[in-house]
């Protein structure tokens, strides 16, 4: 299992944790996710078989920015 806190921006509402979480929660290997819109973070826990890439690509495409 892995741990992981990624810096996401624009994320402004609970309902833009609720697209980030979701997102990721549907990715395989993805076991938990919490999003933080006033932290600007999402802590991700995996399980196996997910990249970093693939995260980021996830939240992307929901419309918000991953902060390398």
């Amino acid at each position: 299992m892995e741990r992981m806190t990624i810096s996401v921006t624009g994320m402004s509402c609970n309902g833009c944790e609720q697209n980030v979480e979701t997102a990721l929660q549907n990715l395989d290997g993805v076991s938990r996710v919490d999003a933080d819109h006033e932290a600007d973070t999402a802590d991700v826990v995996l399980v196996d078989g997910v990249s970093d890439d693939d995260v980021n690509a996830a939240i992307e495409q929901t419309g918000y920015d991953v902060v390398a």
